[in-house]
């Protein structure tokens, strides 16, 4: 049964390693952050029509790919890989739903809303929790956040 939670944090550790050094198209220049979360240009992937959604088809592949590297585990560690699969299916349904549903995602992913809308965009790499981002210091409130007033000059 220790497998189920080495797999979780296995599984988020991997969702933020493979986002900050593998994912395709993370490098770019700060950008004031959009008004919506659709009108990102991330969520263009998701909104187009079943035929050319190629992010979305790398993510699905690369998550298969995932899953049948684990295959062999799978005698010696029956609860690692099963989360470590749940975990994979959990991670492409919720960034999927998060581009699809600005306002699920603003309630239920704050963190992956930072990510793709704050105006720091290597940082918040973490998609279903951000553990890692808040282990490993990448994580970084944007949203909802106004600056402080300045305080009454004394006379």
């Amino acid at each position: 049964m220790i497998g189920i939670p080495l797999g979780w944090a296995y599984s988020n550790f991997g969702e933020w390693a493979l986002r900050r050094y593998v994912a395709p198209g993370r490098r770019h220049a700060p950008v004031p952050p959009h008004p919506a979360f659709a009108a990102s240009p991330c969520a263009d992937a998701y909104l187009r029509s079943r035929w050319t959604r190629a992010a979305e088809l790398r993510e699905r592949v690369g998550l298969a790919v995932l899953a049948l590297a684990h295959v062999p585990l799978l005698p010696l560690a029956p609860f690692f890989v099963g989360t470590v699969w749940a975990c994979a299916f959990n991670f492409h349904r919720v960034h999927r739903r998060a581009h699809l549903d600005p306002a699920w995602a603003r309630a239920s992913v704050p963190w992956l809303c930072d990510h793709h809308l704050g105006r720091v965009p290597d940082a918040n790499w973490c998609v279903t929790h951000p553990f890692f981002d808040h282990v490993l210091g990448t994580r970084l409130e944007h949203l909802g956040i106004q600056p402080a007033a300045p305080a009454p000059a004394l006379s």
